[in-house]
Parts: structure tokens; sequence; C-alpha cells
């Protein structure tokens, strides 16, 4: 079996996962090490893994190149926390053609991240 775990390293460790708890609802599941400065969390978002590297000397002025996207069950609901959870939202939450609502935001370090929904069957 083959997994793919993003990891964001980080020179705030301690505000980026509290971001990820407030606003996706993550949880903690691995801190390393045990005791003295953390380098490594792991948190669990749904059936997914998102690992934090603690790193001082991260340059949060350096082009990204990857995205996280991130489904959700509420697009608008999340968009409207992101804020107040240290994020910043980019603009408007859209219906893409390929049939999701998709908003996007910057964590606090500036990462760009997705929150993306399936849009449901209209009746008709």
């Amino acid at each position: 079996m083959t997994t793919v775990q993003p990891i964001i390293v980080t020179p705030d460790l301690d505000r980026l996962q509290a971001f990820y708890e407030r606003l996706l609802g993550a949880v903690e599941v691995i801190r390393f090490p045990g005791d003295g400065p953390t380098f490594f969390v792991n948190l669990k978002l749904g059936d997914s893994e998102l690992g934090l590297v603690n790193e001082a000397a991260t340059d949060l002025s350096a082009p990204q190149r990857i995205l996280l996207s991130v489904r959700v069950d509420d697009v608008d609901g999340l968009l409207e926390q992101a804020g107040a959870a240290g994020g910043r939202v980019l603009g408007p939450s859209t219906d893409m053609p390929w049939g999701e609502r998709v908003a996007h935001i910057h964590d606090p370090d500036g990462n760009m991240v997705n929150l993306t929904q399936p849009l449901q069957e209209s009746a008709g």
C-alpha cells in the first residue's frame, strides 16, 4: 500500500497547529520528541494525516509550489471561520464545472489551501 503525507515546514509550529486544529478539526496523534523542544507533530484530519516540522529558519517569503487541497463538508462555513483561525481568505467560494465548490485560503504561514466540497446533484 502506498500513501502520501504532506509535511509543512514552519517557523511557528504552535501557530500552524492551532490553525489546522481550529479550522479543520485536526487532532494531534504524534509529537516528537515527547519532551523538550518539538521537532515534528503529526495531525489526523479525517482519514488523512498532515505533518508539521518546526524549523525556525524557514523562509516564508520563498515561492510556494505545493497546494494543500482539503475536502470538507461545508466550504462556505469554513471560509467564514478561516480569518478567525489565523488564515487569510483569498476570495469567495466558487462552483466549478467539475462538480466541486472551491474556496482558496492561505494558512498563517502563507501556504495555499483549497477547501473543496462536492456539489449536490440537482433534482430535475
